[in-house]
């Protein structure tokens, strides 16, 4: 019985979207909580938007990823 092989590209686009999600975890709470200092300002609410949109956009990348990398090192 043969052992399937990695598929390495797979692997390596996974590792890839993995990261770029890893900075991107940081970086979205830190402008919503700079949003959330400065609420009077008239950019309150788009900094807001952007926050969550890039923590929402962290997670999909992030679960992107880890489903490539996982379907690269089982042959999937």
């Amino acid at each position: 019985m043969e052992t399937p092989k990695a598929d390495k590209t797979k692997i390596y686009k996974g590792l890839q979207k993995v990261f770029i999600a890893i900075p991107l975890m940081f970086v979205g709470p830190i402008i919503i909580y700079s949003s959330f200092k400065n609420q009077e300002h008239f950019l309150y609410y788009p900094v807001l938007i952007l926050g969550c949109l890039i923590c929402l956009f962290s997670m999909y990348l992030f679960f992107k990823g880890l489903r490539t990398l996982v379907s690269g090192l089982f042959n999937d």
